[in-house]
């Protein structure tokens, strides 16, 4: 492809230099670049890309796309266009350049505080079910079939998320489910994506070191459903939690099509007898007078609503009840979600990916009707991130768990301790006798393990799937899954 046709979608642009030249391939890298590439210079929180503008033409970058201009680079002659916002400009010219992949694809972003990676994960399920080569993309990495492609952010940055789609075309995908941050969506991440369905979860506290409010947060959410139909011809449905406070502000965002899901409101989607176990969950699903039995071997009160979520864009693009019942009934358990380590032990341990308020607070509720002994709560919450969650999450913490165990999660460029007593803030005076304080998380695993008895369930939040731990200095191998399978299996 040549640049002058790369050109025409980037919008509000100031050609420099106005040669032209055939593309090879977009990047933001320049490590990444290779001869006959396009360099887009954007200035970040902690890198200004400006500054390796020279060093990518020396690697033999072809054109330039930059939020300003670099003189000495300008002067080499190459094409070079100046852009408002080069993480925007690269989403304007990244799905053309690898051919609409969208287009050529069922495609559901899924959005919301909570439920975003099991949901996708459901609806992948449903879609083989359906006949569907499904691709995925999140939080754990992108998937077609059974090869894996790492990706840094839930929402890789557009050039990256439009490479992986178009190798997903070239693989058969016919259908893909991904979740789509708010990051992401406020950055331009998701620009070129071309949605048949979008999926609220729900909001709750979460971001807000970024997006300060959670009125922004919301906003961000809603460019899904409000900004993304008008840059598509498809036809748009939306699939909205119409038991979330949230829902009418989602319902008069949306350009398209209303489909609602619930289990306490009216919907058109709802479940009556649910039965939750630590294992499984199973309710009847209705919609429009039909009920199909939804039965899946996924524990956790929680999972009905993503069933439901699931289930409702399964409807919405078209496919049958019976078809989704099988699909959820053929679904996994996410890694790091709601999953049980069993060593022959007599009392429970689940590690979940629980690091908000909301999540805290759905885990241990869950938990705790799983046992009529003790819940025992190791937590804690991450460093350079919002401070005001933590003692939300303690307080939650001691109402909900019958003991507490207050750790650190990947403490980043903070004090492991100073993010511990903004937990302990939050935490009454008379409910301290059952609160623990361990700074180091294997032992604060070894401790609450120690503490269970016969009955008891453990639930160890905050870092689900995560195989690492991020400190100032050092990230190291961490993964509460296989500590507490070798404390475990020391203590038995």
């Amino acid at each position: 492809m040549w640049f002058s046709e790369l050109n025409k979608y980037l919008k509000d642009s100031s050609v420099i230099n106005t040669s032209d030249t055939e593309v090879a391939g977009i990047t933001y890298d320049s490590h990444k670049v290779q001869p006959g590439w396009v360099f887009v210079a954007m200035e970040g929180g902690s890198f200004d890309g400006h500054g390796f503008i020279n060093t990518a033409l020396d690697a033999g970058a072809v054109a330039i796309v930059a939020e300003r201009e670099v003189p000495e680079a300008v002067e080499r002659g190459v094409p070079y266009v100046v852009v408002p916002n080069g993480r925007i400009a690269m989403g304007q010219i990244s799905a053309p350049f690898y051919g609409f992949p969208c287009r050529k694809m069922k495609m559901v972003g899924v959005t919301g505080t909570s439920g975003k990676t099991t949901v996708t994960h459901l609806l992948q399920s449903i879609f083989s079910a359906a006949g569907l080569k499904a691709g995925l993309v999140g939080t754990l990495g992108a998937k077609v079939d059974s090869e894996f492609i790492e990706t840094k952010h839930t929402t890789p940055e557009s050039v990256d998320l439009q490479a992986i789609l178009a190798k997903m075309v070239e693989k058969g995908a016919q259908a893909v489910a991904m979740e789509v941050s708010s990051h992401g969506l406020y950055q331009g991440r998701s620009l070129g994506c071309e949605f048949d369905c979008g999926v609220f979860t729900n909001i709750a506290r979460d971001h807000l070191d970024f997006h300060k409010t959670v009125e922004a947060y919301l906003d961000a959410k809603l460019i899904l459903f409000r900004d993304h139909p008008m840059t598509s011809e498809k036809q748009f449905h939306a699939v909205i939690n119409a038991d979330d406070p949230a829902a009418e502000q989602v319902k008069a965002a949306t350009k398209g099509d209303v489909i609602t899901f619930a289990v306490d409101s009216p919907a058109d989607v709802t479940a009556v007898d649910a039965v939750v176990t630590e294992k499984s969950v199973s309710f009847n699903m209705r919609y429009q007078g039909k009920s199909v039995p939804i039965r899946m071997s996924i524990g956790g009160a929680f999972n009905v609503y993503n069933a439901l979520s699931a289930a409702a864009a399964g409807i919405a693009l078209g496919l049958d009840m019976n078809t989704i019942a099988k699909g959820l009934a053929a679904a996994h358990a996410v890694p790091g979600r709601f999953e049980s380590v069993e060593c022959g032990q007599d009392f429970g341990v689940l590690v979940d990916y629980a690091h908000t308020p909301d999540e805290i607070e759905n885990v241990l509720k869950t938990a705790k009707t799983l046992t009529s002994k003790r819940l025992i709560a190791v937590f804690g919450c991450g460093g350079n991130r919002d401070k005001g969650k933590r003692p939300i999450m303690g307080k939650l913490g001691v109402d909900l768990a019958d003991l507490a165990v207050i750790t650190s999660d990947n403490p980043r460029k903070e004090e492991p301790k100073a993010i511990i007593d903004d937990i302990l803030a939050g935490i009454p005076a008379d409910a301290m006798p059952r609160v623990t304080v361990q700074v180091d998380r294997k032992e604060a695993i070894r401790e609450a393990i120690k503490m269970a008895e016969s009955g008891d369930i453990v639930v160890i939040a905050g870092k689900g799937h995560e195989d690492y731990q991020i400190f100032a200095d050092r990230t190291i191998h961490f993964d509460d899954r296989e500590v507490a399978r070798e404390i475990l299996t020391e203590l038995s």
